[in-house]
């Protein structure tokens, strides 16, 4: 190109990158603590915390601990936690009774959460494979089918136990048929309608999920959950299942997994105006932690594009485990 070509362009693009508050004045997206939801594993016992070993930096928390760690996440703005229970074998059935257990893990977690930090919000998980002696989000019939209705009339229990505990959010994971309505309609009949409902609505038959499973020994016993997730290939579906939660009374929507789902958070965020969440899962989180230790990326540069990129993609909420590790360079 020659000296005067070049002077006759109207748009350089390249004016507006020059400096740092050039770029910072024009950035479209920007990342806040605000939008986090830091998930947290509890388990029985106490004064111990277990890493999880395909999740560096990750770990089990018992309850004294796990206060300790919601409270620190508290005074960095993180605005959320949601908790997952590592249930003992012996409270585990085919059914999930342990689920809706007003002394269980969880309803004890809550207690004392909001007794030691009124201010932060609980979501809870509603689904019953960390209750499950099959490991699958359902009730499980004789011939290995996973029973829709008879699970939602569990998951409607579990939900309430965990709103009188005092939880803030139930998060229903279980991708049952039918269960948004049913939960709102225990919450409101139980005098919790203040309680809200974020609904895993696409949520999809992964494999990012692996370190997840390890986390609460919560792995299908048999088979696969191809039949309630959903298939990886389909995108249409998922405005389907969103749709539907909707219709059913969900407060705020989830895409799951996110980092190879951003065209599904695109595409759910055009079609709702309803506030959208994106799960940064257990095995997009450890492939990251694997890489970094490895040297081979710089962890907290990618980390950050990573999640950047599930609020472009439109995202107004973020579920992950970097959560405590953002707040800390944001603050």
């Amino acid at each position: 190109m020659s000296n005067s070509s070049r002077l006759n362009l109207v748009q350089r693009p390249r004016r507006i990158r020059r400096t740092e508050a050039l770029r910072r004045m024009t950035c479209e997206t920007q990342l806040t603590v605000n939008d986090l939801i830091y998930p947290l594993f509890v388990m029985e016992g106490e004064n111990s915390k277990v890493e999880v070993p395909s999740m560096p930096g990750s770990y089990r928390y018992t309850l004294d601990l796990l206060l300790k760690e919601v409270t620190e996440a508290h005074s960095l703005g993180i605005p959320a936690i949601a908790l997952f229970p590592l249930v003992a074998e012996d409270k585990k059935d085919n059914a999930g009774t342990e689920s809706y257990n007003p002394e269980g893990l969880i309803q004890r977690t809550v207690r004392a959460i909001k007794q030691e930090v009124p201010d932060i919000m609980i979501v809870t998980d509603v689904a019953l494979d960390p209750f499950s002696t099959k490991g699958h989000d359902g009730i499980v019939s004789d011939e290995g089918e996973i029973l829709n209705d008879e699970t939602v009339e569990v998951l409607v229990k579990q939900a309430v136990s965990q709103a009188e505990a005092g939880a803030d959010i139930v998060a229903p994971s279980d991708m049952m048929d039918g269960r948004i309505g049913a939960i709102r309609e225990g919450l409101d009949e139980a005098g919790y309608t203040n309680v809200s409902i974020l609904a895993y609505s696409a949520k999809y038959a992964s494999a990012y999920y692996g370190p997840f499973r390890d986390a609460l020994d919560s792995a299908p016993k048999f088979g696969d959950k191809k039949t309630y997730q959903m298939n990886p290939a389909n995108a249409r579906e998922a405005l389907t299942e969103v749709e539907l939660d909707i219709a059913e009374g969900a407060d705020m929507v989830m895409v799951k997994p996110a980092l190879a789902y951003l065209d599904i958070i695109q595409l759910v965020r055009s079609t709702t105006n309803l506030p959208v969440a994106a799960y940064n899962v257990s095995g997009e989180y450890a492939m990251i932690k694997a890489a970094g230790q490895k040297g081979w990326i710089d962890e907290k540069k990618v980390m950050l594009e990573t999640l950047t990129s599930m609020k472009r993609a439109g995202a107004d909420i973020i579920l992950t485990y970097f959560a405590k590790e953002v707040a800390l360079i944001l603050h």
